[in-house]
């Protein structure tokens, strides 16, 4: 019996199981397959569930959505750059759907992931582990097109930033794996175009930090619109320090700096199986954004005498529309466990967006790494208190305000910006600077995301299997190698006290 002459049920399911690409050949070949395919948005959707996430919202043009993502492939499988770039807004705009829509299929990409498994995230792991993908879509904001043109000609100089270069940039964020040289690829990394000095000309400009930035990864114009470019400024400083200290491989860290579209849509964080979540609390179950638990804390920065000259030495100051040359003088890095509960539900405000609540927290936080330059930052030693909130932007970004608190005041502030949305595993990316907006600095990066919902199981069995840094405790800044299995061995006893204490913090 021929295809076409079985019942027009089956004929549908049968259909519902073909490639997207390949049900626009359908039509063509006869009548039957004609009429069976061409309007009917049942076939659409049946097709587009078996092959991607099931969208969040109930109110979707099937076909359309497939037609996009057939169009999105086709175009990503282009031979060349320059025959892609032109696809930017739709790319941009079909990539930044596909994630709003992407939901949770169970499996974990591996054992300390803390987001499931995404059909949609994988297709795009897939699309964009292509380097002219990576060159065509996600290499393109200003500090990229400065480090592809200094190196060459030795300018400094660069052009006003356009809606592409904020589109690029924020493709990159979503990609969530820093590119850390200006042209993708084995094939052309120098050290002359490493993309971390020209990352750092951006963090590290006190001209950035504005009140009409809210001293954070905002635009210049008194508005909360995200700024892509110093969010995925500040990616590509903290993922190279990462990396230097050789913590990307490790399972903690992973997520931020070697796994591609790593839980960066809405909802995607889902607690460990080993999490025990406390006693229920009613703020906790009012909470939309996920508050209480345990957080990852990097915080980078300069010495000061090197930010102090880089931002004022009078013989270097370049005007207004000048970009400050590439930095590359080594930064300190410091990892901070944060543990904060809720404390507080407000309504929005009228400059917020009006879809959630402002939530508010408070915590403790205590570095991993005792070992502090004396002057650079000795405010950060021991266990000190946070507090903050969260709320949405009018663009419907979620934006946390953390403030770090000694003696009863508030001293760090920090302004950032939720990768994904609400509830997403990536974590949160921002500004740290003094509470007080000092004109003189200082001020860096920071990011944090989130491990635990709060106390855990397993002892000291699990701390060792997912967060295997202790070493930190003793080694110098800047010269720290992971350790050998054998080297794990050796040090255990000497681990032990650390571990003790990061089981009581998660515990409460």
């Amino acid at each position: 019996m021929l295809l076409i002459e079985l019942p027009p049920e089956i004929i549908h399911h049968i259909l519902g199981y073909v490639n997207p690409p390949d049900l626009a050949w359908c039509p063509r070949i006869c009548k039957t397959l004609y009429h069976a395919v061409t309007g009917n948005s049942a076939l659409f959707k049946l097709v587009y569930l078996h092959h991607f996430d099931k969208p969040q919202t109930g109110d979707v043009d099937w076909a359309q959505s497939l037609k996009d993502l057939v169009r999105l492939q086709v175009i990503c499988r282009r031979d060349s750059v320059e025959a892609k770039k032109s696809e930017l807004d739709f790319v941009h705009s079909t990539v930044t759907a596909l994630l709003k829509n992407a939901t949770t299929q169970g499996a974990r990409p591996f054992v300390s992931a803390t987001h499931p498994r995404s059909r949609n995230a994988d297709l795009l792991s897939s699309i964009f582990s292509t380097e002219t993908n990576q060159s065509a879509f996600l290499c393109r904001s200003i500090i990229y097109e400065r480090a592809r043109a200094e190196f060459r000609a030795g300018v400094h100089s660069h052009a006003p930033p356009g809606p592409a270069h904020q589109k690029s940039a924020q493709l990159h964020c979503l990609y969530g794996v820093p590119m850390l040289y200006a042209y993708p690829g084995v094939g052309r990394v120098t050290r002359s175009s490493r993309m971390s000095p020209f990352a750092c000309s951006k963090v590290y400009d006190l001209r950035q930090y504005t009140r009409r930035t809210k001293w954070g990864p905002f635009m210049d114009d008194d508005t909360d619109r995200v700024d892509w470019e110093k969010v995925e400024a500040i990616m590509i400083v903290l993922g190279n320090n990462l990396r230097k200290l050789g913590l990307d491989h490790y399972p903690i860290c992973r997520l931020f700096c070697q796994v591609p579209f790593a839980g960066t849509w809405p909802g995607s964080y889902k607690a460990l199986p080993i999490d025990t979540v406390a006693e229920p609390e009613e703020l906790k179950l009012l909470d939309p954004y996920g508050i209480t638990g345990t957080w990852l804390r990097v915080v980078c920065f300069l010495d000061y005498t090197d930010f102090f000259a880089y931002n004022f030495a009078p013989e270097d100051q370049p005007p207004p529309h000048i970009a400050r040359p590439a930095i590359d003088v080594g930064e300190a890095t410091r990892l901070i466990l944060m543990r904060v509960v809720v404390t507080k539900i407000e309504p929005p405000g009228p400059e917020d967006g009006q879809e959630l609540p402002v939530v508010y927290f408070k915590g403790v936080s205590r570095s991993l790494d005792d070992s502090y330059d004396e002057n650079a930052n000795s405010d950060l030693r021991g266990t000190i208190q946070v507090r903050g909130c969260v709320r949405l932007t009018r663009e419907g970004e979620v934006r946390w305000t953390t403030f770090s608190v000694f003696a009863g005041m508030e001293r760090w502030r920090s302004e950032s910006i939720q990768l994904g949305g609400v509830k997403s595993a990536k974590g949160v990316l921002g500004n740290w600077f003094d509470k007080d907006f000092d004109p003189r600095g200082p001020a860096g990066p920071t990011a944090f995301w989130k491990i635990s919902d709060g106390s855990t199981t397993g002892g000291t069995s699990f701390l060792r299997e997912y967060m295997p840094m202790a070493e930190l405790l003793d080694e110098a800044d800047g010269d720290f190698e992971p350790s050998s299995e054998n080297e794990e061995n050796e040090n255990e006893d000497s681990e032990s006290d650390w571990f003790d204490w990061l089981q009581g913090e998660l515990n409460g």
